[in-house]
């Protein structure tokens, strides 16, 4: 049987999803990121649950999507539509947090890296320690920046800072992050968790339905076109990544690891 690799706690109606791969930085595997699909399409089930927290450990959110799993759309033993359905799997995961009919909060410490950005802004707010960073090094590793990202980064902070994100790969504390509207509150050292949970009461104050409708509404306006400029994402990775160019610049980053 396969371990877990993320832990749900249910508080009466709130929901707290913990990403449990503490020795990978909490890495976005494949089986963890159809693990989290699949939680979050249990949770849209629930009309008992009003919000979801979702959140890493003291040490960080998540470093991204697991590197180690690249074989998954590099694999020359696979057929082009085994590729195509392997490098969807993260749009997947972030389309299903996105479309939670509840209310979703992500809790940030240390840092929310690259796929473990993506899946934070899929949901409605970010709550980021005030030593914390985040990055999106993707481009910088031969990756386009995939998984429906860059619309909805577009639709948080606008096109020139979203470009500075992705293209120059910038990293931006919590101030900064704050500042541009990427993250929605901060919080000391070790306390994201604990403020998006006040986050959290505030929002269960409030009449359940109406909470649904408005955000209904909100991410009807906010990602009308989404799809339309994010449908491709599976197709550029496969091609994007498995260029020379890309696989130079992964490995380059694995010899800077190990030095």
């Amino acid at each position: 049987m396969t371990a877990a690799l993320h832990r749900v706690e249910f508080r009466e109606r709130l929901a707290i999803v913990r990403l449990d791969r503490p020795q990978s930085r909490n890495a976005l595997s494949r089986q963890l990121m159809r693990d989290l699909t699949r939680e979050a399409r249990q949770l849209a089930e629930r009309t008992d649950i009003d919000v979801v927290v979702l959140t890493g450990d003291a040490t960080c959110f998540s470093a991204g999507a697991d590197l180690k799993d690249s074989g998954a759309w590099e694999g020359d033993n696979l057929s082009a539509v085994e590729r195509r359905e392997n490098a969807a799997t993260g749009y997947r995961m972030c389309k299903a947090w996105e479309e939670l009919p509840q209310i979703s909060i992500v809790a940030i410490e240390g840092y929310a890296v690259g796929g473990g950005l993506a899946l934070s802004i899929a949901c409605d707010w970010r709550v980021m320690a005030d030593d914390a960073f985040v990055s999106l090094p993707e481009i910088a590793l031969g990756i386009p920046l995939t998984w429906g990202t860059i619309p909805r980064l577009t639709n948080l902070v606008g096109p020139a800072r979203a470009k500075r994100l992705t293209i120059l790969c910038e990293r931006f504390t919590a101030a900064e992050a704050l500042h541009i509207g990427l993250v929605d509150y901060t919080a000391p050292r070790g306390q994201a968790l604990a403020r998006a949970l006040e986050v959290a009461a505030q929002t269960l104050a409030m009449p359940a339905v109406a909470v649904r409708m408005s955000k209904e509404s909100a991410n009807a306006a906010a990602t009308a076109l989404n799809h339309a400029t994010g449908y491709m994402a599976h197709d550029q990775i496969i091609a994007a990544a498995t260029s020379a160019e890309a696989r130079a610049a992964r490995a380059a980053f694995a010899a800077r690891g190990k030095a």
